[in-house]
């Protein structure tokens, strides 16, 4: 049984009852992903298990229906980490500029107000790991 008709329309009276409550976007994901599964795996279970899973990836179930989960923030400190290291060997001949762009983006506090050599060295502290730091 398909959940998407040859036209592209979502036959909602085939949908679990949470994912029929939900919005199109999580019919439309739920309907493919169960699509997919089921030419792959066939009807049944299994195919409604792998739909509910890819569900699961973009969407969260809030009382009785899916909604979208909050895009994951952009400064995470992960990320952070990750990016670090790269700026404990900057350039001595980057503008000022440029190093202030650096700052910003390591969220060094009072760059507005320090000379470049004072910017230099506060981006090479801050990329240094944590446990050679003084």
């Amino acid at each position: 049984m398909r959940m998407i008709s040859r036209k592209g329309k979502i036959r909602t009276k085939k949908l679990p009852g949470a994912v029929a409550r939900s919005g199109k976007k999580a019919q439309r994901a739920f309907a493919k992903a169960h699509d997919a599964a089921a030419r792959k795996h066939g009807e049944g279970e299994r195919a409604h298990r792998i739909a509910v899973d890819a569900l699961k990836d973009r969407f969260e179930k809030v009382d009785k229906r899916w909604e979208r989960k909050p895009k994951p923030s952009a400064r995470t400190p992960a990320t952070a980490s990750r990016r670090r290291p790269a700026t404990a060997n900057v350039d001595a001949s980057a503008t000022k500029a440029q190093l202030y762009d650096i700052a910003k983006r390591l969220e060094i506090a009072g760059r507005s107000t320090m000379s470049k050599g004072d910017l230099l060295q506060a981006i090479q502290r801050t990329g240094t790991p944590a446990a050679s730091r003084k």
